[in-house]
């Protein structure tokens, strides 16, 4: 691995690191894993595929917990929605981190995409790359449009995920096979019907995920777009049949796990705030005694503005503020 993409990954991962702190350490939510055991001793040792669901505005912080639990934080990659690219900080960081931001438009977005895979081909290090299917947050809105839309196409009606984007997914597969390993649907549910959101992890709200995961080989995974985007369909009708019987029952399939929390995140964070706590607190200290209001009107308008960034970035994760993927393509079919 080359200087600039060690320092790279290394960068990327102290980033997410402190997030995944937020929830694991902050909020203390737990995570049990239903999966096969056999499946569980490859998790974080292969490249894979990461399908998630995309119901929950946490959804996000979820997979990174995942990743991080096995080790692959620093080297996942996710699909984003181009809109993330102007969040404060993070938006900026990942736009030098090989994160693959697209318009969802996919004439436009085809070539991005497809290049953003290709690099990770030779990527040196074992990587997760995570994908949302769905292409926008579920809502009840959104999956009224996307019911008609299966209906109009003759496709298998879904009553807890919205239809899957066939084509990311297919090209996906496509450019990285022979690198990946297996893909693994995951999907992701909280107990107690909670709806987490990231405003209730900054308040330290504990939540309880179950999180269920299916390792299946990518060579089981058809190449051909057509019938790999059928492929797809099957899936996700399988995912809402384990989605049925949680709801009834409380529980997945597969033996109950809970990966162990590895500590780096919480000591990461710790050296860090105490590395940057002292001078900013010396700052302070010395606007204060110097007595000039001036000085001290600028460093609390400075506050102001990073309080504001963090609440764009939560407003971006926030369901009721999620794109009109969905609403797009409807628009579209009935014009």
């Amino acid at each position: 691995m080359d200087v600039v993409g060690c320092v790279k990954s290394q960068f990327l991962c102290h980033l997410f690191i402190k997030l995944v702190m937020l929830l694991e350490w902050w909020s203390d939510t737990d995570c049990t894993l239903y999966t096969d055991p056999t499946d569980y001793s490859k998790y974080g040792r292969e490249n894979a595929i990461v399908i998630l669901n995309h119901n929950f505005e946490i959804d996000f912080l979820c997979g990174w917990n995942f990743s991080e639990r096995f080790g692959v934080l620093g080297s996942s990659k996710v699909l984003a929605k181009k809109e993330l690219l102007y969040v404060p900080v993070i938006g900026w960081m990942w736009y030098f981190l090989e994160i693959v931001f697209c318009k969802r438009k996919w004439e436009e977005d085809r070539r991005t995409v497809v290049q953003g895979l290709l690099n990770l081909r030779d990527y040196p290090e074992h990587f997760w790359f995570l994908l949302h299917c769905e292409g926008t947050r579920f809502t009840e809105k959104k999956h009224e449009i996307s019911m008609q839309v299966a209906e109009a196409k003759g496709l298998p009606k879904l009553k807890y995920h919205l239809l899957p984007r066939t084509k990311g997914f297919a090209v996906t597969v496509q450019s990285l096979r022979n690198v990946v390993s297996a893909v693994y649907d995951s999907t992701l549910n909280f107990r107690n019907h909670e709806n987490p959101t990231l405003l209730g992890v900054l308040n330290g709200k504990k939540y309880h995920a179950d999180l269920y995961v299916r390792r299946i080989p990518l060579e089981e995974i058809p190449e051909n777009e057509r019938e790999s985007a059928e492929w797809l369909h099957r899936l996700y009708q399988e995912k809402d049949a384990f989605q049925e019987e949680y709801y009834k029952t409380g529980t997945y399939p597969g033996t109950a796990i809970i990966p162990p929390r590895r500590p780096w995140t919480l000591l990461n964070w710790l050296f860090w705030a105490s590395l940057l706590s002292y001078p900013l607190c010396k700052v302070v200290a010395n606007l204060i005694s110097s007595g000039s209001y001036l000085p001290l009107a600028a460093f609390a308008l400075i506050m102001v503005i990073v309080s504001v960034g963090v609440r764009r970035m939560i407003g971006v994760t926030e369901i009721d503020r999620g794109s009109a993927y969905g609403n797009n393509e409807n628009k579209q079919k009935t014009t």
